[in-house]
């Protein structure tokens, strides 16, 4: 369900949690990124600006269906980053994001996005996010959240109606 708490300031959407790819971590044990893949990224985005030392070395992957999402503007992106010694360069973008429920205290954080047109595998469904946190405490798969998103950077919105679809 898609609810705008203020169309110009913010958006509150609400979010499944759902076990991912676990390579962004590590967690799924794949020799070709040791580590991660987050791990192994943090200092090439560090020398572009970006600083994801101070999350969580993992993404929350987090399903907002039915909605699915437009990027409009993100807050940085980084084109053509040379990340591992023999994957293809990638482009990034990263738009603000807060957790403002289950918990009492929102926890601010970031989507990361490496753009799919460049991603070479390990792709998400139009309606998964992936959430770069601080470690937050009590979460578990299947869970709801409610995450605050930016309409300046990225909309939430109901897929397209295919029946009005007059072709």
């Amino acid at each position: 369900m898609n609810e705008t708490a203020n169309s110009t300031e913010s958006q509150i959407i609400t979010a499944r949690l759902m076990q991912g790819h676990r390579v962004a971590s590590g967690l799924n044990g794949n020799p070709r990124f040791p580590g991660g893949t987050l791990l192994m990224q943090q200092p090439h985005f560090l020398a572009l600006g970006l600083d994801i030392s101070v999350y969580h070395r993992g993404t929350l992957n987090v399903s907002i269906a039915p909605n699915i999402y437009w990027v409009v503007k993100p807050r940085l992106s980084f084109r053509n980053v040379k990340w591992h010694p023999v994957e293809p360069r990638e482009d990034f973008s990263f738009f603000d994001v807060r957790l403002v429920g289950p918990n009492p205290n929102p926890v601010a954080g970031l989507i990361y996005y490496p753009h799919p047109e460049t991603k070479p595998e390990h792709f998400q469904a139009p309606d998964v996010l992936e959430l770069l946190l601080p470690f937050v405490d009590g979460l578990h798969y299947g869970m709801e959240l409610s995450l605050e998103i930016p309409p300046q950077q990225m909309i939430i919105e109901p897929p397209p109606d295919p029946a009005l679809n007059h072709d």
